[in-house]
């Protein structure tokens, strides 16, 4: 990966890091992207769990601006990004309907940290899930992540629509270009070093 992207050794990440695997959450509400992102950006073959949605679950499942999405990730997405020769990031993609947050338990287990994907015409379908990296403790980032044909918003506008703290990062994102979806991990790990650097200083 670190080749095909012509990654330098310290273009991501902090001087002094040491080599390191990172666990990351990618999260976010229903069809938001997260999918598509780990897919969009992993080394390898990513792994899913997506099934065939269901007459059963279009009567739980809010498919408002999603009509056509057909399948739903049931446990989890895996994929493994390597951001230099220091840096592994192994990401972890939990569902994100409300039936699902019992795996949460374990998905989130050893999480460094979290990238919340959001969808700028469902804003208020992110709350349930910032509660939940939030109450697990994880320092997050926000990925917005625009949709052909949807409205842009600034992530000023969307900072203060869901009432972030300052010093929350938040970027603009298309979850299927490779590219800015890295430009939004980075983010969130460079955010995470800093968090890191100033609880122990």
């Amino acid at each position: 990966m670190a080749s095909r992207l012509s990654l330098s050794e310290d273009a991501y990440v902090p001087s002094g890091a040491e080599q390191t695997a990172v666990k990351i959450l990618v999260v976010g509400h229903f069809a938001v992207g997260k999918t598509t992102l780990i897919g969009s950006l992993s080394e390898i073959t990513p792994l899913s769990t997506e099934e065939q949605m269901t007459t059963l679950s279009e009567r739980v499942d809010d498919l408002k601006g999603v009509q056509g999405k057909t399948t739903t990730t049931v446990a989890l997405d895996f994929g493994r990004l390597t951001l230099s020769e220091r840096i592994v990031l192994y990401l972890f993609g939990s569902p994100g309907q409300q039936r699902f947050v019992s795996l949460w338990d374990d998905t989130a287990r050893g999480a460094l940290g979290a990238l919340v994907l959001v969808d700028p015409e469902r804003l208020a379908d992110s709350f349930d899930v910032m509660d939940l990296v939030e109450s697990y403790g994880l320092n997050f980032a926000v990925a917005i992540n625009h949709f052909d044909g949807g409205t842009v918003h600034s992530p000023e506008a969307v900072r203060e629509a869901l009432d972030l703290l300052p010093d929350t990062p938040v970027v603009t994102i298309d979850a299927r270009d490779e590219k800015s979806s890295v430009d939004a991990l980075i983010t969130l790990v460079r955010y995470l070093y800093e968090r890191a650097d100033l609880e122990h200083a």
